[in-house]
């Protein structure tokens, strides 16, 4: 599947949207991967778990981390698709944690893998959840990576997607006067 296919496929599932949106990073876009809404469509999760596994083929690691909500369900169809195991980190007292028993060997090798990463400020997160096991994070992984190099990461993803990204005092979609939403899972700083 190369790009366009893939964001056909997005657009199809309308899990890609245009208009005013704040971001969880709390950036503003005219453009917003509402990543949630395939997960409705089991194939088309896997459709996507499949290009993403190709991607990672010859990286070896033991585990796919997945951020809680959002990436849980595609985190597992990866994990599924790669033969590995797979855990997901999930928020407490505003803070990303492995709970539910989960714990990782010291060295373990582990992915990453979110639905959409702007500023990744998510995976950082999920880094210093899981920093006490002491595992070895080799990659990050995603559907959509809206970062354009920014983070220092090496990103393995299905789409690589050049947003336009506004601070919220400089958005011209403001200005406009065309209305805010917010879709995300947390609220926009």
């Amino acid at each position: 599947m190369n790009k366009e296919e893939s964001i056909e496929l997005l657009k199809k599932y309308d899990a890609l949207l245009t208009g005013h949106f704040c971001l969880t990073s709390g950036l503003h876009s005219d453009t917003y991967f509402q990543c949630a809404k395939l997960y409705q469509y089991p194939k088309v999760v896997e459709a996507l778990a499949v290009e993403l596994a190709e991607k990672l083929k010859n990286i070896e690691f033991d585990t796919i981390i997945a951020p809680a909500i959002g990436a849980i369900i595609f985190g597992y169809e990866v994990a599924k698709q790669t033969g590995k195991r797979n855990l997901f980190v999930e928020r407490k007292d505003d803070k990303m944690q492995l709970r539910r028993g989960y714990t990782l060997k010291k060295g373990e090798k582990v992915i990453i893998v979110e639905d959409v990463i702007t500023t990744a400020r998510t995976i950082y997160e999920t880094q210093d959840a899981i920093k006490e096991f002491e595992p070895e994070v080799i990659g990050v992984a995603c559907i959509v990576d809206r970062t354009q190099g920014k983070t220092g990461l090496n990103i393995n993803s299905v789409i690589q997607a050049d947003p336009v990204l506004y601070q919220p005092d400089d958005c011209p979609l403001c200005k406009s006067g065309i209305e805010i939403i917010k879709p995300g899972s947390r609220t926009g700083k």
